[in-house]
């Protein structure tokens, strides 16, 4: 696999886990008081951020490097919190991620999946002879 296949297949399952945040909410609810409130509501989100995180860990540098729009490094370092320190994370910093940042993330990714698909389809045309 290419390095842009791999980095494109990461992105993919960032939305993915950024999709099941919003399932997740809408399952709970868009409040911050029952966030608060429900530890399975918490662990659900706190369990797809660590894995975006840990997937953002696996994108290579110059992709971070090329698409630095986010702050890569950062969400690296929210999953490490989480996976080393969930007993001292602040709840409503988890809420603020959830509502500001994952949404900004998942349209971030998006948008690059979006110009990596036109760059790919000419090269798709080609290899099938159109």
């Amino acid at each position: 696999m290419s390095n842009d296949a791999r980095n494109v297949d990461i992105l993919e399952h960032i939305i993915k886990y950024c999709d099941e945040i919003y399932k997740t909410i809408e399952y709970f609810g868009n409040s911050f008081e029952i966030f608060k409130a429900n530890s399975i509501y918490r662990n659900a989100v706190s369990m797809c951020i660590l894995q975006i995180g840990e997937l953002s860990g696996h994108l290579s540098d110059s992709f971070k490097e090329m698409h630095n729009g986010v702050p890569w490094k950062n969400i690296k370092g929210m999953r490490n919190f989480i996976a080393h320190k969930y007993g001292d994370i602040s709840i409503s910093t988890v809420w603020e991620a959830v509502s500001d940042d994952v949404p900004k993330l998942r349209d971030y990714c998006n948008s690059i999946l979006r110009k990596y698909r036109v760059l790919e389809q000419p090269a798709l045309e080609e290899k099938n002879g159109r």
